[in-house]
């Protein structure tokens, strides 16, 4: 039994995220390094240090003020109790930039430090800096992983969509070549139904996103033989398959789409046989799939402005699942074939439900 494709896991490893946050505190104490040469009058070389030692105990902290933040997600409308508890934070917080400060000054000077007087206001306001600095990132943070959860479930219902689209879609054409056969080749459409009760069940219980080139061949080969039952010597087929491409992903069913489209528009309407080439390969990093025929050829533009054919739909999986480096190029002219050339980014590797079949 297979399981829907999980979204994927858009956290960032821990160790980059220790990264990030040593990176973001940098600005931090620069500028503080500016503000204690401004106002002590000190050189670079004086005020770099002491920034430091502040900053040092801020980002250790602020840490926790992540955290404190992961736990407290932004209400809406605002409560009362969720700023009051922010209140309470932001005190702690900067009263413990004051402890660290004076702690680490004590280890340099090996003698007990303690911020008191009138520079301890100065010292609690700048804590008081830091904290809100620190919960700005973090909601920010957490809004940002919010749009993209959003932007993930929004591409997970219009793939869902459009397969309730392709099937009905993919039944009634294959409905419909059992059907010309029954009254001209009984036991061919007997053959034809029995693939085509295998062929359905794979695409009906199909749930994830995208499979193996070497899963969608094995589909196509049982569609392709259900129109070798239907056509004849109409329809010859050709394939190249580079073995490297077989375990690379790519939508499910576009290598279907474009062979029925090409069994369709090219095999269909005529008497002479069609040739259909199907080849696969790995190209600058992507799997590059292509169907050419040498039918009647088509109207490119046209059928780039079709609402309703299963390119369309096969352009709107790619634009789902991998924005702008896929792509779709159809190259035709009339009476001179078509060439349909799918391009995905290079994704290798057997996911766990593709084990469940």
């Amino acid at each position: 039994m297979t399981t829907p494709t999980p979204l994927p896991d858009t956290t960032p490893p821990r160790a980059w995220v220790w990264v990030q946050l040593a990176i973001g505190w940098l600005p931090v104490w620069a500028l503080a390094t500016v503000l204690m040469m401004a106002v002590h009058g000190e050189s670079f070389a004086g005020a770099a240090p002491g920034a430091l030692r502040l900053v040092a105990g801020a980002a250790a902290l602020g840490v926790f003020v992540h955290r404190f933040a992961a736990s407290h997600p932004w209400p809406a409308p605002m409560r009362a109790g969720f700023v009051a508890r922010h209140l309470a934070a932001l005190t702690l917080y900067a009263s413990g930039c004051i402890v660290s400060y004076s702690a680490i000054e004590s280890l340099i000077r090996r003698q007990l430090v303690f911020v008191v007087g009138p520079g301890v206001g100065a010292f609690f306001a700048t804590g008081a800096w830091f904290y809100l600095m620190v919960v700005a990132v973090a909601y920010a943070g957490q809004s940002a992983a919010r749009a993209s959860r959003l932007a993930a479930l929004e591409a997970r219902g219009q793939l869902a969509a459009l397969r309730g689209q392709i099937h009905p879609h993919f039944l009634f054409n294959a409905l419909h070549t059992v059907v010309q056969l029954i009254p001209v080749d009984p036991r061919g459409a007997s053959r034809a139904a029995e693939l085509l009760a295998d062929v359905l069940r794979r695409a009906v219980s199909e749930p994830r996103d995208s499979v193996t080139l070497a899963q969608e061949w094995a589909f196509v080969r049982d569609y392709l033989e259900i129109q070798r039952i239907r056509f004849g010597d109409r329809l010859r087929t050709s394939d190249a398959l580079d073995p490297a491409a077989l375990a690379c992903r790519l939508p499910a069913f576009a290598l279907q789409t474009l062979v029925e489209n090409a069994v369709r528009h090219a095999a269909a309407p005529r008497v002479e046989p069609t040739t259909l080439v199907i080849v696969a390969r790995i190209e600058d990093g992507a799997l590059v799939v292509s169907v050419s025929d040498d039918g009647p050829g088509a109207d490119v533009a046209a059928i780039a402005g079709s609402t309703g054919t299963g390119l369309r739909r096969l352009r709107e999986q790619l634009k789902w699942l991998h924005g702008g480096a896929a792509a779709l190029a159809l190259v035709s002219q009339r009476g001179a074939g078509f060439t349909a050339r799918l391009s995905v980014p290079r994704a290798d590797g057997v996911e766990a439900n593709d084990l469940d079949e």
